[in-house]
């Protein structure tokens, strides 16, 4: 994390919106802060999906690699890593 905060990764990622959480499982277990609301969806690298595993039943998790995930995030949309090569 202090080398994406040096060279202006952290700041890039933290104004498109994103919530900086501790390391844990809190999120991934439905727990604290960044948890999925009803209709939310994301694309996750957790090893597990069922309703409410990471928030609302109501939610949408769709699981992905970390690549995919990453790809995702700059893309705005569920996409193939590859591209992004």
């Amino acid at each position: 994390m202090l080398r994406a905060a040096a060279t202006g990764v952290l700041a890039t990622i933290l104004e498109s919106g994103a919530t900086l959480l501790p390391t844990g499982c809190g999120a991934c277990a439905g727990l604290g802060h960044g948890v999925l609301g009803p209709g939310e969806r994301c694309v996750s690298s957790t090893n597990r999906n069922y309703p409410g595993r990471m928030g609302h039943v109501l939610a949408e998790v769709f699981l992905a690699s970390p690549m995919t995930v990453a790809a995702s995030a700059i893309a705005g949309t569920i996409t193939d890593p590859r591209a992004l090569l």
